[in-house]
């Protein structure tokens, strides 16, 4: 059974950083890639990261390139969100999520974790 379970949420400074973590189990990481989305209150949900394990590679869009950093914990098979100069902008709910390739179509996610929710306030 797939679990997607994310933590590490809360409130911070706008400049301030967060570390989201998603504890991945029951299927075979390497064949997949997990996606970082974020959804605020009337808006669409919004691909911030994707990690793929069997490449290597990753994808960041324009509005978190630079600032956000998707990693690997392999030994515990957990999926980290390192965020950094956090903006008013970036309050969401974050979620986590499994697909074969990856994409900022959020359609094409099969798994999700419960999400964790992000508030940069002053």
């Amino acid at each position: 059974q797939v679990q997607l379970v994310e933590s590490g949420g809360g409130l911070v400074q706008p400049g301030g950083s967060l570390r989201l973590s998603c504890a991945a189990s029951g299927f075979p990481l390497d064949y997949y890639v997990i996606g970082w989305f974020r959804q605020a209150p009337g808006k669409e949900r919004e691909g911030v990261s994707c990690f793929s394990s069997s490449s290597g590679s990753t994808y960041y869009p324009a509005s978190v390139k630079g600032r956000f950093t998707i990693s690997r914990d392999d030994a515990t098979n957990t999926y980290y969100l390192q965020m950094n100069s956090l903006k008013p902008e970036d309050n969401a709910v974050y979620y986590c999520a499994t697909a074969w390739g990856c994409s900022g179509d959020s359609s094409d996610y099969i798994n999700w974790g419960q999400g964790t929710q992000v508030t940069v306030s002053s």
